[in-house]
C-alpha cells in the first residue's frame, strides 16, 4: 500500500476514536485541572489546594483511600496471578469455561452484587447467622459499613479485570520458554519467577493499574457498603459538590485523585525488568 494512503486510511480509522477522547475526555479534565487553580477574580492560585490538604477530615479520608486500595491490589495480584496462569495452561475447552465464569461477574450491576454484600455482611446476614449458629462468636458482629466490607466488595468487583487482563498477557508466553528453562537445570517456582512474570510484566503492570485506580476512585461499592461513615475519596467528593455544594473543594480532590494514580503507574513501571525498557 502507498504510505501516504496507509498514513490517510490510520488517520481515517484513529480519528473517530481521538475526537471522542478529545471532547469527552481530555477537554473536561483541562477544564477540572484549570478550575483547581482559579481564584477570586480568576487569578491563579493555590489557595484551594492548601485549604484542602490541611483539612483533617481530607487527610483522614485520603489515607483510607489509599489504605484500601493498597490492600485490594496485593490481594488481588496474589489470587488472580496464579488463577490466569492456571488458565492460560488449560486446554481450549476447559479454558473457555473458566474465562466465562470470570467474565460472568462483570455482566452484573455493580450495584446489585454490591448490594448482595449486605445480604451476606450484614448484622443477619449469612456470616453472622453461620458463626453464631456454629457458637463461634455469641453476638452477631459489625462487619458492614467498615472498611473491611469495602475491601471484600472492591476484591470482587476488580479480581476478575486483573484475572482477564493477566491471562491475556499469559497466552503470549511461549510454553517452550519454560520448557527451555527447566531444561537448563531450574526447578519450577524458578521459571515462573524468572520467567513467566517478567514475560508477562506488562500485563500485570495494567492489571494493577485498573485494580488500584478502579479501587482508588469507586464510588458505588464504598458508598453502599462503607455507609456515610467511612467515606473515601470518591463518597467525600459527592459529598463536597452535591450536599454542601462545595464545587472548589470536590474540584482539588478529583486532580488530586487523578494525579496519585498517575504517581503510582509511574511507580509501578518503575519497577519493570530492565532488559523490558
Amino acid at each position: 500500500m502507498n504510505p501516504l494512503k496507509s498514513r490517510k486510511t490510520l488517520i481515517l480509522l484513529a480519528g473517530p476514536g481521538f475526537i471522542f477522547l478529545l471532547c469527552f475526555f481530555f477537554l473536561p479534565l483541562l477544564y477540572v485541572l484549570m478550575e483547581s487553580f482559579r481564584g477570586v477574580d480568576n487569578q491563579i492560585t493555590l489557595s484551594r489546594y492548601f485549604d484542602v490538604l490541611v483539612d483533617a477530615q481530607f487527610q483522614l479520608v485520603f489515607k483510607r483511600t489509599l489504605r484500601i486500595a493498597l490492600i485490594v491490589t496485593p490481594i488481588a495480584v496474589l489470587v488472580g496471578y496464579p488463577t490466569a496462569y492456571y488458565i492460560s495452561k488449560l486446554k481450549s475447552k476447559k479454558k473457555s469455561i473458566l474465562t466465562t465464569l470470570v467474565i460472568l461477574p462483570l455482566m452484573t450491576s455493580p450495584v446489585a452484587r454490591t448490594y448482595a454484600w449486605i445480604v451476606i455482611l450484614g448484622k443477619f446476614g449469612i456470616v453472622n447467622e453461620t458463626l453464631t449458629t456454629l457458637h463461634i462468636i455469641a453476638e452477631p458482629m459489625r462487619i458492614l459499613y467498615t472498611e473491611t466490607a469495602i475491601v471484600l466488595g472492591l476484591l470482587q468487583l476488580f479480581m476478575p479485570i486483573l484475572i482477564l487482563t493477566v491471562s491475556s498477557s499469559l497466552e503470549n508466553v511461549n510454553s517452550e520458554v519454560e520448557e527451555a528453562a527447566l531444561s537448563l537445570g531450574s526447578n519450577r517456582i524458578g521459571v515462573f519467577f524468572r520467567v513467566v512474570v517478567p514475560l508477562s510484566f506488562e500485563g500485570l503492570i495494567m492489571g494493577v493499574t485498573l485494580v488500584f485506580t478502579g479501587c482508588f476512585t469507586a464510588y458505588v461499592t464504598p458508598a453502599i457498603l462503607g455507609g456515610a461513615n467511612v467515606l473515601t475519596l470518591s463518597t467525600l467528593m459527592r459529598e463536597q459538590a452535591l450536599v454542601l455544594m462545595n464545587w472548589e473543594s470536590a474540584t482539588v480532590i478529583a486532580v488530586i485523585m487523578i494525579i496519585t494514580t498517575l504517581i503510582l503507574y509511574n511507580g509501578i513501571r518503575a519497577f519493570r525488568p530492565r532488559n523490558m525498557a
